[in-house]
């Protein structure tokens, strides 16, 4: 049996934090702003804007604890140690950012049934200072792994949620202010509720996917698998499966069986090498058994 493993994310991981804490810092100081001039400006739009914040103040404080605890080492009653809880994070936001969307898509029906006067100046000047602050936080946001990281992308979504809120305020204000048209404020809300829904759905679905172990949307489990039978001397391959610890953790696990007479060790390396270069998996165990084990019994090895 052969075990590679390898771990290159030390630099993007300690990025990841520090882009985290720094967001929610910002995040949290402007929403306590937002929230007092939602109050007194009596608009939809901030508010609903101030409580998509909060669900990012949160969601920011679950993705920072979570990759604290994905710190911790590996036990023996957690043999992959606490990476996992970035998923779970990043699952528990999505389902946030879908109940804070349909909140405010209820909000928005009753105002727009009886929209109430806003003060249309302070909710223009709160907006736009909440504009700044999205901007400067998808901004530092954007320098961490994005990309692959489903914890952070999560993150990252619920501000660009609250950056598309900002615009609509401002949006919403100055058709308050210019032409008296207090529909806006509703609609607006109405508009950036829609855009956190699809949002959410996806993050949802993505970690959902990934708390399922499910196969990496990155990988080919076809390819890899005629990859690996096309190594001369391997007969067969059975026991395939490939999944996310994490993000940015793929693991990999297989039974080959291999011609008699075949060197293992080598067969391990050979298979090993193969994997990292096509497919980027690090993290691999292969069992090596006999032609004739399959046969048998696919749980047994053949003898030395």
């Amino acid at each position: 049996m052969g075990h590679n493993h390898s771990h290159d994310h030390g630099h993007t991981h300690s990025a990841n934090k520090k882009a985290l804490l720094i967001s929610f810092i910002l995040i949290a100081t402007f929403m306590i702003l937002e929230v007092v001039g939602g109050i007194i400006t009596n608009s939809l739009a901030l508010l609903s804007d101030a409580g998509h914040m909060l669900s990012d103040t949160v969601a920011l404080c679950m993705s920072l604890l979570a990759f604290k605890l994905g710190e911790k080492k590996s036990d023996t009653e957690k043999t992959y140690g606490y990476k996992r809880f970035e998923i779970l994070a990043a699952f528990l936001n999505g389902i946030a950012l879908i109940a804070i969307s349909f909140y405010i898509l209820w909000e928005s029906i009753n105002r727009f049934i009886d929209p109430p006067d806003v003060a249309s100046t302070g909710m223009l000047v709160i907006a736009a200072i909440g504009l700044i602050v999205n901007i400067l936080v998808a901004w530092i946001l954007m320098k961490g792994d994005t990309s692959e990281n489903l914890n952070l992308r999560s993150a990252f979504l619920h501000v660009l949620g609250d950056l598309l809120g900002s615009i609509g305020a401002i949006i919403a204000a100055l058709l308050i202010m210019f032409i008296g048209w207090n529909y806006a404020d509703p609609i607006a809300s109405a508009i950036v509720a829609i855009l956190v829904l699809i949002s959410g759905i996806r993050v949802t679905k993505d970690s959902f996917h990934v708390l399922m172990e499910g196969t990496p949307s990155n990988i080919d489990l076809q390819k890899v698998k005629k990859a690996l039978v096309e190594i001369d001397g391997v007969h067969s391959i059975h026991d395939l499966h490939i999944w996310n610890i994490t993000s940015d953790f793929p693991s990999f696990t297989c039974h080959l069986v291999v011609n008699e007479g075949v060197n293992r060790d080598q067969m391990l390396k050979i298979a090993g090498q193969k994997l990292h270069d096509q497919f980027e998996l690090t993290h691999t165990t292969i069992q090596i058994e006999c032609e004739t084990s399959e046969i048998k019994d696919q749980e047994d090895n053949c003898n030395e």
